[in-house]
């Protein structure tokens, strides 16, 4: 479907026909070590645990709390900052990111540390809210939802690379290495929007939706519901994809299935990218009840490596373009109120990678591991069932 609530937003400047590659990719690289900064510590947090004197377990929560601060960041620094030029936001945004990516590498106090990750949370949450409308804006009509899905790619690449980052920079140089680097990758990120992306102006005061008023709008609450099932599903698996390996009897080849998935996540922006301003509705159909078919096949597999890889390789294709598609279909359902709409989705989507983290923890605790993939399997029914049935709307049948 063509992402019509777009129409208005793109500005005269945009070459006809043509995306800005460079301002694009800006915003990519905004998103990706946004999301890298998130799991960074997913990599080595036994080394970082020794350096702050307390448990892996405990260590582990810096991934949480950075989730949950972006979660509760979203909506009300996306309120506070919604007069302000879009660029001057991003770059605050990146500011704030790159600075406590550099603090954390020096900390040794575990409380310290856990502030740190909350301030960077609050930046990501700063960050996210922005990339898709900011994508939109910057394109030529009729290809919003292409840039779209090139703005935010760098969430499901950095969520497939992050991990194996981290543990590959740590056992060079320690983990604060992993930090110095984000840091540093940061700041030239700042260097490439400044030159590459343009300004935009803000949301005056008097045009803001409320909340309330955006919850209510046809479409956005399906839409929601079905991200945050998704998501839940996905960070089920994905925290503990070790453990369910371990149970398959592939933990040696934990490094190589995460790099089947990330392989297919972006070759799943390349696809997607290419038909989502016309089949929206398709391809999150396509996306749920792929993840499901993929996770069935995790859950009754055993004895057949293969059959693993070709089932992690087929979730990373469905997901690496699923912010895409959700982001897209909350902006073309919100219209008018597309920005405050984002800040709701980034909110629910942060609030799902910290639930499926606990979530995950304590179905392997009190049930096992099996519990996680039947779990997951379960939440992308319901996700499917969510999408599939939401055709006036949330994912309409024009597309």
């Amino acid at each position: 479907m063509t992402i019509t609530a777009f129409k208005d937003l793109s500005p005269t400047t945009a070459r006809p026909g043509r995306l800005p590659g460079m301002a694009l990719f800006g915003l990519f690289l905004a998103g990706f070590i946004s999301i890298l900064t998130e799991c960074l510590p997913a990599g080595f947090l036994p080394e970082m645990s020794r350096t702050l004197n307390t448990s892996v377990s405990l260590t582990g929560q810096t991934v949480t709390i950075y989730a949950l601060a972006t979660a509760l960041g979203a909506i009300p620094l996306a309120w506070a900052t919604a007069s302000w030029s879009r660029k001057h936001v991003l770059q605050l945004a990146l500011v704030v990111v790159a600075v406590t990516n550099a603090l954390t590498a020096l900390s040794e106090n575990y409380t310290l540390t856990m502030v740190l990750r909350f301030v960077a949370g609050l930046g990501t949450g700063l960050i996210w809210p922005l990339l898709g409308g900011y994508a939109a804006q910057i394109a030529p009509e009729g290809r919003q939802g292409r840039a779209i899905a090139i703005a935010l790619a760098g969430t499901p690449i950095g969520l497939a690379l992050g991990v194996p980052l981290g543990t590959w920079l740590s056992s060079l140089g320690g983990w604060q290495l992993a930090f110095y680097a984000a840091a540093a990758v940061t700041v030239m990120t700042m260097a490439w929007v400044l030159v590459a992306v343009p300004n935009l102006p803000g949301q005056p005061v008097d045009a803001r939706f409320r909340i309330s008023q955006v919850l209510v709008v046809p479409g956005l609450r399906p839409i929601l519901f079905a991200l945050a099932t998704y998501m839940i599903a996905h960070n089920l698996l994905y925290t503990y994809i070790t453990d369910v390996l371990l149970q398959l009897g592939m933990a040696d080849q934990t490094g190589w299935v995460l790099f089947a998935f990330g392989v297919t996540s972006v070759l799943s922006v390349l696809v997607v990218g290419t038909h989502i301003d016309r089949h929206l509705r398709r391809l999150a159909v396509s996306s749920t009840l792929l993840f499901g078919a993929s996770v069935l096949v995790l859950g009754v597999v055993a004895d057949a490596p293969a059959l693993v890889y070709v089932a992690v390789a087929a979730w990373g294709f469905a997901f690496g373009s699923s912010p895409s598609l959700f982001v897209g279909a909350t902006i073309n359902a919100a219209g008018e109120a597309a920005n405050v709409a984002q800040s709701i989705t980034i909110t629910v989507f942060s609030a799902s990678i910290a639930t499926g983290g606990l979530i995950g923890g304590l179905l392997l605790a009190g049930l096992g591991t099996a519990s996680i993939t039947w779990a997951a399997l379960i939440l992308l029914i319901v996700a499917a069932a969510t999408v599939i049935g939401s055709a006036k709307y949330a994912f309409p049948r024009n597309g």
